[in-house]
């Protein structure tokens, strides 16, 4: 026992002396870094002191700390910034709902200004601005080398100025000009409107009203059409929703969720993550549903058709999401600044991160550039050899149909024949519709 207590003994010992000898590299390992984090510091304030008294020009002491920072921030991914009061105040304005500008979400790919989507309803949007578009000058000024805080900036003015944007879009050979109207922008988060016996959810953006306008619009159309039992489905268009607050995504989510994992978070800490469940409850009461998204749609609508598609809840068609899969927390500064700052990535209920890779839909549905029409294509089509039965002198009368049973049919054929006119106007969401019919049709499953 003796022997087994010293043997003991000695090996803590041999351990205290191992600990001792790997724990001297280490700190010194330690202090060389703090050391060399030290004199990049001073390396930064004599580089800070030499602007500010040899500089050309004056300069501003505290415009060139803050542009410090942005440069710090801005470095590490395209969503990371430094907000000025102004900014921070902005930002808190429009997570509200109202805000001035051009109406369009902004993100820097390469150096350039690149449009994630325009918002409905905008100047940005009447002016055809489209997702995708890079915007490579701002009246004659190039926008290369800004950083997108600053191109924001140039981009801002007083309701009523007019802006000229140079945009470069795919399939146009020359850049071209667009003037817009700067406007105050007014987010109706939630459109809603009837297509025969389906209801379509046109979600715009994820601000603090999208959750009830969405309950409160949902009710009113279900009530329009005469009660649940009287609605095929649902279209929820985030076409072109750049996104917004990741709690509304949750919520909106789980308004169509009866269980399960919506989103989760992952930071560099695993500890840090976070997983958002799903509560009892489908406003939809099980009815099917069809996500339509594009290229536009962004962050929070990209957790919404994520959550959805992974839990079979809806068909997601049209074609693949933007790919932010990336969380930012805005954390509040002294002076009533703030910082914007990536924080963590989020994951689909499967596990999927979507960052860079985007939302791919179950069905993969262009939407059709309209190509410009000839004074020949306006003219409508001539009848000729279009006739039928009914045409035909002396045509024999169908009278096995009651009065009821030709309305009907007359009515399923104006329904056909404004499905038809919506796939002129709008492809990808008639063929949503299209696929609620079909699944109407098939019946309810056993």
């Amino acid at each position: 026992m003796q022997k087994f207590v010293m043997a003991a003994l000695g090996g803590t010992l041999a351990g205290v002396i191992a600990t001792t000898q790997v724990a001297g590299p280490l700190l010194a390992q330690e202090s060389a870094a703090n050391s060399s984090v030290y004199e990049q510091l001073d390396l930064f304030g004599d580089i800070f002191e030499r602007i500010r008294s040899q500089y050309v020009e004056e300069v501003e002491p505290g415009e060139l700390i803050e542009a410090a920072i942005d440069g710090m921030l801005t470095s590490l991914d395209p969503h990371s910034s430094y907000l000025s009061p102004d900014d921070a105040a902005a930002m808190q304005v429009q997570t509200r709902g109202e805000f001035g500008g051009l109406g369009i979400e902004v993100t820097q790919e390469e150096g350039f200004i690149k449009v994630v989507s325009p918002i409905d309803g905008t100047p940005a949007a009447e002016a055809g601005i489209e997702a995708g578009d890079f915007i490579t000058h701002v009246d004659g000024d190039s926008m290369l080398g800004l950083t997108l805080d600053s191109a924001v900036e140039r981009m801002r003015g007083p309701v009523g100025s007019e802006i000229i944007i140079t945009v470069v879009r795919e399939g146009e050979t020359e850049p071209f000009d667009v003037s817009i109207i700067r406007d105050t922008i007014e987010l109706q988060a939630v459109r809603s409107r009837t297509e025969g016996d389906t209801i379509v959810m046109r979600v715009t953006t994820f601000n603090d009203k999208t959750t009830p306008n969405l309950i409160s619009k949902l009710k009113e159309e279900v009530e329009t059409l005469g009660g649940m039992d009287s609605v095929n489905g649902f279209v929820i268009d985030l076409r072109n929703n750049p996104g917004g607050l990741l709690t509304q995504a949750i919520r909106v989510s789980d308004a169509f969720l009866e269980e399960g994992e919506i989103v989760s978070t992952r930071g560099r800490d695993p500890v840090d993550g976070d997983r958002f469940n799903a509560t009892p409850g489908d406003l939809a009461e099980g009815k099917p549903i069809v996500v339509l998204i594009n290229g536009g749609s962004a962050s929070a609508s990209e957790i919404v058709a994520g959550a959805l598609q992974d839990h079979r809840r809806a068909i997601v068609i049209g074609t693949k999401s933007f790919g932010k899969g990336s969380v930012q927390t805005v954390m509040p500064l002294r002076g009533e600044s703030a910082m914007r700052l990536t924080t963590a990535r989020y994951y689909t209920p499967s596990g999927r991160s979507i960052q860079s890779l985007g939302v791919s839909p179950d069905i993969i549905v262009e939407q059709p550039r309209r190509a410009p029409q000839t004074e020949e294509e306006d003219e409508p089509a001539s009848a000729v050899g279009q006739s039928s039965e009914a045409d035909l002198r002396g045509s024999l009368n169908n009278d096995s149909l009651s009065e009821d049973e030709i309305r009907q049919i007359e009515e399923d054929r104006a329904k056909a024949e404004a499905a038809a006119e919506l796939r002129e106007e709008d492809y990808q969401l008639a063929y949503a519709i299209d696929i609620l019919k079909g699944l109407n049709a098939l019946g309810p499953k056993n």
